[in-house]
């Protein structure tokens, strides 16, 4: 680890920087947001097996004003430290099934459903918006709760001033994209879940989140400005990483949009 990530992430004022596997950092409102912590050392996890720890741990993020938990049920998305790193935040936002499962703080949204947080840079609240994700194919067999593999929930984070984030949880579903694009018009950034992961027990081995060119269609969908992809390494079962991803969005016209900086990097955002 370098010096400065080992002297932690200093606060940004619209900026996100992935720490490896699905983990994000971002500095938006004054607040610092934590999705899907995972901090855990690599290892073994039941049946996933974790290959590398974070660019920085929990010391080095720091308090987390408010954690996104896309889904609960899969280590690679919340390992035990980052269950007790999102436990000790004031807030954790996630699905409404998750929500129970974890208790207090965490508040379960619907998709379509939004909770506001107060924020420190005195601009008003930041709008947390939840939305779709499909955590497998589309046509996967889906479950009682109307989910493939799982609950799984992505967000939207706005507010006055600020630049647009989407972050797509573990999601498959270019048409799940597209509805988001139709419905939340304009996302300035996103950070795409795009390691193609994939178990060979689920699915017959389908990619169970964006593949490299679907996470290329997804930005052209999307229109964003910038594009920060997370949760292609730290875990065996990612199939897919920088070296298919870039190619990928090369071959789409889409080079100038993805910010695969070195984790612990920050990415600048703009509206």
């Amino acid at each position: 680890m370098s010096e400065a990530l080992s002297a932690g992430l200093s606060p940004q004022e619209s900026a996100i920087t992935v720490l490896g596997g699905p983990t994000a950092v971002i500095d938006l409102g004054g607040l610092r947001i934590v999705s899907d912590p995972t901090f855990d050392d690599a290892g073994p996890h039941g049946y996933l097996t974790k290959t590398a720890g974070p660019a920085v741990g929990e010391d080095g993020v720091g308090r987390a004003d408010l954690v996104l938990v896309s889904h609960d049920t899969h280590p690679d998305n919340l390992d035990e430290r980052g269950r007790a790193f999102a436990k000790a935040a004031p807030l954790v936002l996630t699905g409404p099934l998750a929500a129970a499962r974890l208790g207090s703080p965490a508040v379960g949204l619907a998709s379509w459903t939004s909770h506001s947080v107060p924020r420190a840079d005195g601009g008003g609240d930041l709008t947390v918006l939840a939305v779709p994700a499909v955590h497998g194919p589309e046509d996967g067999e889906r479950d009682a709760d109307g989910n493939v593999n799982c609950e799984v929930t992505g967000f939207v984070l706005s507010g006055q001033g600020l630049p647009t984030v989407y972050v797509s949880g573990d999601n498959a579903s270019i048409r799940t994209v597209a509805e988001i694009s139709r419905r939340v018009p304009p996302i300035d950034a996103a950070v795409l879940h795009a390691g193609a992961a994939r178990v060979p027990a689920k699915f017959d081995g389908r990619p169970l989140s964006l593949d490299s060119r679907a996470a290329a269609a997804a930005a052209a969908v999307l229109g964003a400005g910038t594009v920060v992809p997370a949760h292609y390494d730290a875990w065996a079962h990612f199939s897919e990483g920088l070296p298919e991803i870039e190619p990928a969005f090369h071959e789409a016209g889409l080079s100038s949009v993805l910010r695969a900086a070195p984790h612990g990097t920050w990415v600048r955002l703009s509206r």
